[in-house]
C-alpha cells in the first residue's frame, strides 16, 4: 500500500504536502485510493461536485459524525501550529535572525441540496514572536476573515451530454495546472482568495476545461506596524482589478502523456489605500507531464510566456509604462525505484528571465502571479529565499517513503540570477553595474512528515543556503553568514 500511495504522492511538497494538478483527482477517483493533503487548510477541497468521491480520506475524528449530522451539512475545522526560526539574513541590510509562532484555524462550512451548494470557509491565520525587526507582511496574518463565501451548481451529466458542469459564484480560493501561477497557499500561512465566476466542464476521463472572471481580494491590514499591533481590518475585493482565463487540461494523448494549454489575464488598477503596479499582463502556457510510479520514468515540461504593460514604480504620482516581456521554462524528469521506501530521484531545472537593461523603458521580469512556490524553492515563511523571477537553478531531489505513513525528501539547488543587472528579488539585493558575480549560492533541505492518522500530522524540516558571490557582495547585502531556517509543524483536522 505504501508504494501504491507514494506513486501518487511523489510531487511532495516538503512542508507543503502535496501537489496535485486537477487531473491526479480524476485519476485518485479512478483507483479509489486516498492521496495525502497539503499540510494546510484544505477542507473546501475534499469534495469534489462532479466526480461524486473525495480525494482525501475522512478525519477518523470529525466534528460531523461527532455532532450527528445530516448528509447534506458539511462541517470542519482545521488547526496547524508551526514554530519556525532563522539564524542569519540573505535580505538586503539584514542582520541576525528572526523566529515566529504561525497560527492557522480553518472552519469550513457547505450545505448541499440536490444539485445546489452553499458554501463559507473561515481563516484566522496570526502569529506571535515577531517584533518591530521582524519581517512580516500578510502573507504571514490574516486575522479573523472569510476567504470563502459562495454559491454553487453542479451536474455530473448535464442534459444526458455525458459531460460534467460545475459552476460557482462568490468569493472562493483557485487552484490550478501546475500550482506555479494559481493556487490555494499550502505552507504560507494565508491564502489567496478571489471574488467572481468559475465554470468547470467535465469530459470524464478525457478533458477539463475551467474558466473564470474574477476580482483578486486584498487582505489587510498590510503594514507591519497594524500587523504587529493585531489591528483587525476585513479584506476587500481589489475594485480595481480584474483576473481572469482559462485552462484546458488532457489526459492520456498518447504514452501516458497529459496536457495543459492556459491564457490568463491580469488588469491590475490602484487601489484606495496604496498605488499599485498597474500590471496588465497576458500569460499563455502551456504543460506536458508523466505521473510517477513505480517502475517508471516520469518528467514534466512547462513553458510561459508573458507580455503587456507595467509601472516602473509604484511611487506617488508615477504613470510611466514599460513594455513587459517575459518568459519561464521548467523541466524536470525522474525515476521511481520499485524497491522498498519508493525512491524517486529526480533532476529539476527552471529559469524565470530578469530584466537586461536597467534603463530602456522595458520590463523583462517574470511574475509568478498568484502561484505558490514551496515545492520547488524550498520552505517559505519567515524563509522564502526563491521565487520565480531572475533565477537560473538547476537542482536535484529525492523523495522516499520509509513508513507508510511517513515521507522524506532532500533536495540541492544552485542558484545564479538570470540576468546579473537585475534583482534577487527575495532579498532586495541589486547590482545595476552587474560587475558582482551572478551566482546567489547552493541550497539543501531536508523535510520529514509523518501522518500520525488521518487527523494529525506532524511535520519538521530545515533548510541551508551557502552563500555566493551575489549574496555576500552585491550592495546592501547583509553579513556572509550562511543561512539557516528550522520549522516543527502539527496539523489536526476535525
Amino acid at each position: 500500500m505504501a508504494g501504491a500511495v507514494f506513486s501518487h504522492a511523489l510531487n511532495l511538497i516538503a512542508g507543503g504536502g502535496l501537489y496535485m494538478s486537477s487531473s491526479d483527482t480524476i485519476n485518485a477517483a479512478e483507483k479509489k485510493t486516498y492521496t495525502r493533503p497539503p499540510f494546510a487548510a484544505f477542507s473546501s477541497q475534499m469534495s469534489d461536485a462532479l466526480l461524486g468521491s473525495d480525494k482525501y480520506e475522512k478525519p477518523v475524528w470529525n466534528l460531523h459524525d461527532a455532532l450527528h449530522l445530516p448528509d447534506w451539512l458539511t462541517v470542519s475545522l482545521e488547526q496547524r501550529t508551526r514554530y519556525e526560526t532563522i539564524d542569519g539574513s540573505f535580505k538586503a541590510n539584514g542582520k541576525g535572525g528572526d523566529q515566529q509562532i504561525p497560527l492557522q484555524t480553518d472552519l469550513f462550512v457547505e450545505a448541499h441540496f440536490k444539485h445546489l451548494r452553499a458554501g463559507a470557509e473561515f481563516l484566522d491565520a496570526w502569529q506571535f514572536g515577531s517584533d518591530e525587526g521582524s519581517a512580516i507582511n500578510n502573507t504571514h496574518v490574516d486575522e479573523a476573515d472569510f476567504i470563502q463565501g459562495y454559491l454553487a451548481w453542479a451536474d455530473q451529466n448535464v442534459f444526458y451530454s455525458g459531460l460534467g458542469v460545475d459552476a460557482i459564484v462568490g468569493r472562493q480560493t483557485l487552484n490550478f495546472g501546475s500550482r506555479r501561477l494559481i493556487a490555494r497557499n499550502a505552507m504560507r500561512n494565508t491564502i489567496n482568495s478571489f471574488d467572481g465566476f468559475r465554470l468547470r466542464v467535465v469530459d470524464y476521463n478525457h478533458w477539463q476545461f475551467n474558466a473564470f472572471v474574477t476580482k483578486p481580494v486584498g487582505r489587510y491590514p498590510n503594514n507591519a506596524a497594524q500587523l504587529l499591533d493585531g489591528f483587525h481590518s476585513f479584506d476587500e475585493p481589489e475594485y480595481q482589478s480584474w483576473f481572469s482565463g482559462g485552462i484546458l487540461e488532457k489526459y492520456d494523448i498518447t504514452w501516458g502523456i497529459n496536457a495543459e494549454l492556459y491564457l490568463y489575464h491580469l488588469d491590475e488598477g490602484d487601489r484606495n489605500r496604496n498605488p499599485t503596479s498597474n500590471r496588465r499582463y497576458f500569460t499563455p502556457g502551456m504543460r506536458f507531464y508523466i505521473k510517477p510510479a513505480n517502475g517508471s520514468f516520469d518528467f514534466q515540461s512547462e513553458t510561459i510566456g508573458q507580455f503587456g504593460t507595467v509601472r516602473s514604480s509604484t511611487a506617488a504620482n508615477n504613470s510611466t509604462n514599460l513594455d513587459h516581456s517575459a518568459w519561464y521554462q521548467h523541466l524536470d524528469a525522474g525515476y521511481t525505484f520499485d524497491i522498498p521506501w519508493s525512491p524517486r530521484l529526480a533532476v529539476e531545472y527552471d529559469y524565470a528571465s530578469g530584466d537586461h537593461e536597467p534603463n530602456d523603458n522595458k520590463d523583462q521580469r517574470f511574475d509568478t502571479l498568484f502561484g505558490a512556490r514551496r515545492f520547488e524553492f524550498g520552505p517559505t515563511g519567515i524563509y522564502g529565499a526563491f521565487a520565480r523571477s531572475n533565477i537560473n537553478t538547476p537542482g536535484v531531489r529525492l523523495a522516499f517513503s520509509p513508513h507508510s505513513d511517513v515521507q522524506a525528501i532532500v533536495a540541492h539547488r544552485l542558484y545564479w540570477l538570470a540576468e546579473d543587472k537585475d534583482s534577487w528579488t527575495t532579498a532586495g539585493l541589486r547590482d545595476r553595474t552587474g560587475n558582482t558575480s551572478s551566482f546567489i549560492g547552493q541550497q539543501i533541505e531536508i523535510s520529514l512528515r509523518w501522518d500520525v492518522n488521518s487527523s494529525l500530522n506532524l511535520e519538521s524540516g530545515w533548510a541551508h543556503l551557502f552563500k555566493g558571490k551575489f549574496a555576500k557582495q552585491a550592495p546592501s547585502a547583509p553579513n556572509p553568514q550562511d543561512v539557516d531556517y528550522f520549522y516543527v509543524q502539527s496539523m489536526f483536522r476535525f
